[in-house]
C-alpha cells in the first residue's frame, strides 16, 4: 500500500526575533539554571541560540522543558565536548580521505589508463556514469589549482584530467560515487587495502562522506543518530555488546581508528589519535546517559579493536 503525500502545512511561523537578554530569559523560563546571565548573553552572541538549543535537547524532559538542576554550563560543556570531538573526527577523516584518493587513483589508473574513467564500460552497468562525469568536469572547471590550469593550457583532453590528477580535484562525494560505480574486481582490490569487503567499503565511503559534510558545517556529532549508516566489518568485536549498533558516533570512531591503522602511512599516527580520543571520551558531557547517546557500551575500552 502506497503512502499518501503529506498534507501541506496550515500554520504560519509566528516566532519573533529575540535579543540576547530575551534569549537567556526564555531558557530560564524553560527551567535552565543560569548562574551568570551576562556570560550566557556573551556566549549566545557568539554561538547562535538555535545551535546552542540543539545541545540542550539531551538535557530536556520534553519539548522546551529542561530536567531539574540542569545549568547553562552543563549544556555548554556538551557544546565544548562536541567541538573537540569534531576536531578529532575531522583530523582522522583527512588522513583516511587522502588515502582513499591515493588508493583509487593508483589502482584505477593501472587497470584502465589515464582517462579510463571517461569510459562507461569501465564501470558497473547501472552506474549513472554520464551524470557523474558531467559533475567531475564541472568540478574541474571550478578548480583554481595550478596543476589544473597548466593541464588546461597544455593538453587537448581538458576538461578531462588523468585519473591520478582528477582524484585530487573531485569532491569526496564524487569519489564515493566512483567507488560505488566500480566493477566488483576493482572494488575488491581497493577494499582489500583496508581489510574490508567490497560492498562494505562502498558503504563506509558513503557514510564518511556524510560525516565529513556534518563536520564541514560544524554540525552536532556527539549524540546524533546517523542518517547514513556504515556497514561494519565482520567479527565479534563489531557486534553487540561490543558495538551496540551502527547508527551513532561510537561505531564511526572505531571504524576511523581501524582505517587509520590500515592506511600504509597512518599506523604510527593512529595510536596518538586513539590516545587523544580516549582522553576526551573519558570526560563526556555531564549527563547520566552520555555514553548511551553516543552508542557506547559502559565498558567500551574492553573492545580489542582499540589495540
Amino acid at each position: 500500500m502506497s503512502l499518501s503525500p503529506p498534507l501541506p502545512p496550515t500554520q504560519s511561523y509566528r516566532k519573533t526575533w529575540l535579543d540576547y537578554p530575551d534569549q537567556v530569559e526564555l531558557l530560564i523560563r524553560r527551567g535552565l539554571i543560569v548562574g551568570d546571565v551576562r556570560a550566557a548573553e556573551r556566549f549566545l552572541s557568539h554561538v547562535n541560540y538555535y545551535r546552542y538549543s540543539g545541545y540542550g535537547l539531551a538535557f530536556q524532559t520534553g519539548p522546551d522543558q529542561f530536567k531539574p538542576g540542569v545549568t547553562f554550563e552543563d549544556v555548554r560543556a556538551a557544546y565544548d565536548f562536541d567541538s573537540a570531538l569534531r576536531d578529532l573526527v575531522t583530523e582522522a577523516l583527512e588522513g583516511v580521505e587522502i588515502d582513499f584518493r591515493a588508493a583509487v587513483a593508483h589502482h584505477f589508473g593501472k587497470c584502465h589508463g589515464a582517462f579510463g574513467h571517461a569510459d562507461a564500460a569501465n564501470f558497473f552497468g547501472n552506474f549513472a556514469h554520464a551524470k557523474w562525469l558531467e559533475r567531475l568536469r564541472e568540478e574541474t572547471e571550478r578548480s583554481e589549482e595550478l596543476f589544473v590550469k597548466h593541464f588546461r593550457q597544455a593538453y587537448a583532453e581538458y576538461p578531462d584530467l588523468p585519473v591520478w590528477v582528477l582524484t585530487e580535484v573531485m569532491s569526496f562525494g564524487s569519489l564515493s560515487k566512483m567507488v560505488a560505480g566500480l566493477v566488483k574486481p576493482d572494488k575488491k582490490l581497493v577494499a582489500s587495502r583496508y581489510g574490508l569487503q567490497p560492498f562494505d567499503f562502498q558503504a563506509v565511503c558513503h557514510h564518511l562522506t556524510y560525516v565529513r559534510n556534518l563536520c564541514a558545517h560544524h554540525a552536532r556529532l556527539w549524540d546524533r543518530v546517523w542518517a547514513v549508516k556504515p556497514t561494519l566489518p565482520a567479527g565479534k568485536f563489531w557486534q553487540p555488546p561490543y558495538v551496540p549498533g551502527n547508527d551513532r558516533l561510537y561505531s564511526t570512531l572505531l571504524l576511523l581508528y581501524r582505517l587509520l591503522k590500515w592506511c600504509p602511512a597512518g599506523g604510527p599516527g593512529a595510536a596518538d589519535w586513539r590516545a587523544r580520543l580516549h582522553a576526551l571520551l573519558d570526560s563526556p558531557p555531564p549527563l547520566a546517559v552520555a555514553l548511551a547517546r553516543m552508542g557506547m557500551p559502559q565498558d567500551w575500552k574492553a573492545n580489542l579493536e582499540w589495540r
